[in-house]
């Protein structure tokens, strides 16, 4: 495994970290057991970065972290999120009132007395021009509740308004094979704020580990069965908000392209860590051998010059068209 400068936070954490959504919820039924060894496997495979959310199982997922802290002895990071929380979710609900009692509650989840990112779990585009709610996420700083705060956006517009904020220190976005918009723009700049970068959703909901097909069946409680459309959260969020169909029929022609001996997931992952402005990717993993899979993206070779122009000409003639001017 090797490892990337977070930002300006002096930490240095894994290129393949893990993403906690999946042993929450909204994926289909999980076990507590099974989810906890895959979180020890990916401590015993270096990964040293856990990305969670308080609303992930209404704290479920903050809970096993904080399990697994207890259960390991090596020290590690956990990136949480706040704010989906909010009953409606508006903008005039981030403030200290509504906020503050959340810092808390996954203060108690994740067992500790200061959280080491908190992040702002994909608000609506009006908090970022709300310069008293980066005040008051700086007096949770200096209050020793937080150590560092970034957020999670769900377009590139946001992001590039939420690195004018000073005490912004990491950026959490949807980036890979199908989503390439970030890399024009926003990956500069956040460079040049030295601002860490999480790609998240770095498979496309499973679309790019190849695994999926036309008869895959979704459970009931499966994200990727009951909001394709958006119809409870961002369509983005859900196969990156590509066409499931058009998406199977691109991981196609990518197919042929990964070399023989690794699979596509890891491929993917590897495209990823191909751009040096992303600090790491955060494939979410729900058994051992998944996270065993994925975290081997760390150590394979350099996509060639051809392989990256293979993969810019599949964007650029499937998916540009449905992604790339919505996010």
């Amino acid at each position: 495994m090797k490892y990337r400068p977070l930002g300006r936070t002096g930490w240095n954490v894994s290129e393949i970290s893990f993403g906690a959504w999946a042993i929450g919820g909204s994926w289909g039924k999980q076990g507590d057991e099974e989810s906890m060894a895959t979180l020890h496997r990916a401590l015993d495979l270096g990964i040293n970065l856990f990305d969670t959310a308080d609303a992930y199982g209404d704290g479920r997922s903050e809970r096993l972290i904080a399990r697994l802290r207890r259960e390991r002895k090596e020290p590690f990071y956990v990136a949480t999120k706040t704010g989906r929380r909010l009953s409606p979710h508006t903008a005039e609900g981030y403030d200290e009132k509504n906020i503050a009692p959340f810092i808390e509650r996954s203060l108690k989840n994740i067992e500790t007395d200061c959280l080491d990112l908190v992040q702002l779990h994909c608000p609506p585009t009006q908090v970022y021009y709300n310069p008293e709610f980066f005040d008051f996420l700086d007096g949770l700083v200096k209050a020793g509740k937080i150590r560092h705060y970034g957020v999670s956006v769900s377009n590139v517009e946001e992001a590039l308004k939420a690195i004018e904020y000073p005490g912004v220190q990491s950026v959490q976005i949807i980036f890979n094979m199908f989503r390439h918009r970030p890399a024009e723009l926003f990956f500069a700049e956040a460079k040049k704020r030295q601002v860490g970068i999480l790609a998240r959703v770095p498979m496309a909901s499973g679309l790019l580990t190849g695994k999926l097909t036309k008869k895959t069946q979704f459970e009931a409680d499966d994200h990727r069965q009951f909001n394709t459309k958006g119809e409870a959260f961002d369509r983005g969020e859900t196969f990156s908000g590509v066409d499931y169909e058009t998406g199977l029929a691109a991981v196609e022609e990518l197919r042929a392209l990964v070399p023989a001996g690794v699979t596509m997931a890891q491929w993917a992952l590897r495209w990823i860590l191909m751009f040096d402005a992303v600090t790491c990717a955060i494939p979410g993993a729900r058994r051992p051998q998944q996270i065993e899979d994925t975290a081997k993206a760390s150590d394979l070779p350099a996509l060639s010059k051809a392989e990256m122009a293979a993969v810019q000409k599949i964007y650029d003639e499937k998916i540009r068209h449905l992604v790339h001017h919505r996010w």
